[in-house]
């Protein structure tokens, strides 16, 4: 019988080389498992295109998102604010997973559909004022496997890995404020991905 709760003996070393702690579980929920959620997640959540506020226009994108929390907590990044709906059944099933596999405690979850490779997100770094500072951040990935990349903000070093469907990303401490991180777009991805990333907001 398959565990929930799995241990974080397969997670990684750190891998970031300084300025701060990414760490990485390959499988955070088994394959079979991942199939299933990502198809209660699609028909679930309330999901909404995205938007923007660039050069004073706004733009709508093609990907999909959603904000859940224990509060309706606002959000506010790319100039736009966004108020939290209350927990469903199966998400508070997934943050129970990804607070055992990673020792962590979040109260909200910012989820993205990406319909194919062409759609993906441009550099930036998660420090808006509504979050703890330094507290961790940890992405959930599922379906299409994707090519995810740090680079630093002053040396402009760079890495990158690819997020299987199941996997867990951690990031901590002074992550955020020493390195930047994209989903870059690509041809060869057809399939759909869709990533939990739980966070910890101010109360």
């Amino acid at each position: 019988m398959y565990d929930l709760f799995q241990t974080d003996e397969n997670i990684s070393e750190n891998l970031l080389p300084y300025d701060g702690d990414v760490r990485y579980l390959p499988i955070g929920i088994e394959p079979l498992m991942a199939e299933r959620y990502v198809d209660s997640l699609f028909h679930t959540i309330a999901w909404q295109h995205d938007e923007a506020i660039m050069f004073g226009k706004r733009i709508v994108t093609k990907r999909k998102v959603a904000w859940y929390a224990d509060q309706p907590f606002s959000y506010t990044y790319s100039k736009t604010t966004k108020t939290a709906l209350p927990w469903t059944p199966l998400l508070k099933e997934l943050k129970q997973i990804v607070e055992a596999s990673t020792g962590e405690h979040f109260n909200a979850c910012l989820l993205n559909l990406y319909h194919d490779g062409s759609e993906g997100m441009a550099w930036h770094s998660d420090g808006e004022r509504e979050l703890v500072p330094r507290a961790a951040i940890a992405s959930l990935s599922f379906g299409a496997e994707r090519k995810f990349s740090f680079k630093h903000k002053t040396t402009k070093e760079t890495f990158s890995l690819n997020l299987a469907s199941g996997s867990i990303l951690i990031m901590r401490g002074a992550t955020q404020s020493y390195w930047l991180h994209r989903l870059p777009p690509t041809k060869k991805v057809s399939a759909p991905r869709i990533n939990l990333t739980f966070r910890s907001m101010r109360t």
